[in-house]
């Protein structure tokens, strides 16, 4: 015969019934921690995800070509993509410019962070490393439009050598060697370009609305 099991002892029943109150009942005089936010914030670890960023080359042109696929590896459906064809006709004859080393460039870039849920998938879709995410949360807003980012947002700023797109590529360099790290600046001939189509637009003579 099996031994009989034995029976809890007094104390053991009597406490029975509050014994899963034990964490809360160990926690209760502890000294709580108050963070001072916002007037003080605590750093984010190096590889937070926050808000995200559309990168550059080192002379300006835009890392996104345009190829949809964070948006395809979206869970939440959260990004809109709308691609374009680079242009290198000459912008006097009625071409667009260049925007990206590729064939193609992100012309429409939105993210509804009402609907992201930072899970990163994105930026590991992202082909050519155009897409990361920064260490920047405040993104509460009382306005649900003001929560969708468009691509002025998300782009990076134009750093030291880089010059505002559209402009042609490197010189004698193609795709590939942009991704290579042939590229660490812009040229004098990108630089002329941009400054020679600036002071074309602000020549041209504007229409007056009678």
């Amino acid at each position: 015969m099996a031994d009989e099991q034995k029976s809890p002892g007094f104390f053991a029943e009597l406490f029975a019934p509050i014994a899963g109150f034990g964490v809360t009942f160990s926690t209760m005089f502890r000294k709580v921690v108050t963070e001072e936010y916002p007037e003080e914030k605590r750093p984010t670890a190096r590889r937070f995800h926050g808000r995200h960023q559309l990168n550059r080359h080192p002379d300006g042109l835009e890392k996104c070509v345009g190829c949809e696929l964070c948006a395809w590896a979206c869970p939440a459906d959260a990004i809109l993509v709308e691609g374009a064809t680079n242009d290198d006709t000459p912008i006097e004859d009625g071409g667009a410019g260049r925007f990206s080393p590729g064939e193609r460039y992100g012309r429409v870039y939105q993210i509804n962070y009402l609907r992201c849920i930072f899970c990163g998938l994105c930026i590991e879709a992202c082909p050519t490393r155009a897409l990361t995410m920064t260490n920047f949360y405040e993104l509460a807003d009382n306005n649900r439009a003001d929560l969708i980012f468009t691509k002025e947002q998300l782009l990076a700023p134009l750093q030291s050598g880089m010059v505002q797109p559209p402009h042609p590529m490197v010189e004698g360099l193609e795709e590939r060697d942009y991704y290579l790290g042939a590229v660490t600046a812009a040229t004098d001939a990108q630089r002329a370009h941009v400054e020679e189509q600036s002071m074309r637009h602000t020549q041209e003579p504007t229409e007056e609305v009678h």
